[in-house]
């Protein structure tokens, strides 16, 4: 199965994997507006993968196969909350 990576202008850190056997079309209008503008990053081949860096490629190849593409959203930061100097 063979996608694009394409990296949003609009949105830091999401990303839209596109199969090769869609095209933008299959991206619904409400998701192409909120990409904004998109630059091509990379192409995949993803039967010759085991695992993707950030995300799982069963979920990727389902959606792929399902739906044409795969949203990849920015990891989400879960920093503590530092308490400085006594608690009364």
């Amino acid at each position: 199965m063979n996608c694009t990576v394409w990296r949003s202008d609009k949105k830091a850190g999401v990303y839209l994997y596109l199969a090769d056997t869609h095209d933008w079309e299959a991206v619904p209008a409400a998701l192409q507006q909120l990409l904004g503008g998109c630059q091509q990053v990379m192409q995949l081949n993803l039967d010759e993968r085991d695992k993707l860096a950030t995300e799982d490629i069963h979920t990727v190849k389902t959606n792929l196969a399902e739906q044409g593409y795969h949203l990849q959203m920015p990891p989400r930061n879960h920093a503590g909350v530092i308490h400085y100097g006594s608690r009364k």
